[in-house]
């Protein structure tokens, strides 16, 4: 879990890290993300894992409209990426006039 807040300005792209070690072979096909983001405008935001190996995992993509934060766990297909590495959410914020942050998140592979 990674729980340090990242603020998400406007037109912006910000990045929260997991490391895992210790791990052998791939992730599941039934992977769990948790994101917990307080934005004002979901609609806004593009959500995505990026395994360590630079693949990219889009959670969220714009959705929502003017819905109030994410809080929600993606169930991911990972079982093509070793589970050791760094993790990295990514999230873009892709429009003007609302702000947020990372609040949280989890990944269970």
């Amino acid at each position: 879990m990674n729980g340090d807040n990242v603020t998400i300005p406007d037109n912006s792209t910000v990045t929260s890290q997991i490391t895992i070690s210790g791990c052998t072979g791939n992730a599941s096909a039934t992977s769990a993300v948790a994101v917990k983001i307080q934005h004002t405008y979901i609609g806004d935001l593009v959500v995505t894992l990026v395994a360590a190996d630079g693949t990219a995992y889009v959670l969220h993509n714009r959705t929502g409209s003017g819905t109030d934060n994410i809080d929600k766990t993606y169930t991911t297909n990972l079982s093509s990426e070793v589970r050791n590495g760094t993790w990295t959410l990514r999230v873009q914020d892709a429009a003007t006039a609302d702000t947020g942050l990372i609040d949280s998140w989890t990944l269970t592979i």
